[in-house]
């Protein structure tokens, strides 16, 4: 039988304003929920938090979703979610980083990579063009004013597009915007995020060796 805890002290809340009950809010977002809890097993935080804006929440996963699950994106989800964690980890986003280095380890595999990422992307096993992107997009976020042409050729001489550009750029700003407001809206991660993907219990093996 699976072992239900209670929710840890240090995450009794979803955000320091007001959420609204997933039943009060309207009928599209209560179906965009569902869809969540279905998919992901969970309603991620960061929705149930928007929701006090409907209009906000619609636009905030219209944006999500093209950035993220759009079918035109010109750069690998893994990259982005790398993007994301970096972004994140500069920031001191506790929501942000816990999702996207979760999201890191599903989609690679690695259980300890989203934590590398987290802690020092520099010590990651990463490709040339991973390194890049990275590098630039933790330029961006700690020293926007210094980024220029020069940091754009580094994108090109990893074999970045125009396209691929842009696309790291877009996602690198709205990391840092989401970073923004869940810092502004004092808000934490859903506790499902920090156990999935994880390294598997070696008290597991040993019980089934016995």
């Amino acid at each position: 039988m699976a072992d239900k805890r209670e929710t840890p002290d240090q995450l009794q809340h979803i955000s320091k304003l007001p959420v609204p009950d997933v039943e009060s809010v309207d009928e599209d977002l209560q179906k965009y929920m569902r869809i969540c809890k279905e998919k992901l097993g969970l309603v991620p935080n960061v929705i149930r938090a928007f929701a006090l804006r409907p209009e906000k929440l619609r636009t905030f996963i219209a944006k999500y979703n093209e950035l993220m699950l759009g079918e035109h994106a010109t750069l690998t989800r893994l990259e982005r979610e790398m993007i994301a964690v970096v972004v994140s980890s500069h920031n001191h986003c506790v929501y942000c980083i816990t999702s996207h280095s979760q999201a890191v380890r599903e989609i690679s595999g690695d259980p300890v990579l989203g934590d590398i990422i987290m802690i020092n992307y520099r010590e990651a096993n990463l490709t040339d063009r991973q390194r890049a992107i990275l590098d630039y997009a933790f330029k961006l976020t700690s020293n926007p004013a210094e980024v220029g042409d020069a940091d754009r050729q580094k994108l090109y001489d990893a074999g970045l597009t125009h396209e691929q550009i842009f696309e790291v750029t877009d996602t690198t700003a709205y990391f840092n915007y989401t970073n923004r407001m869940t810092h502004g809206l004092g808000m934490l991660p859903n506790v499902e995020y920090f156990g999935m993907n994880r390294l598997p219990d070696p008290g597991l093996h040993k019980d089934a060796a016995e």
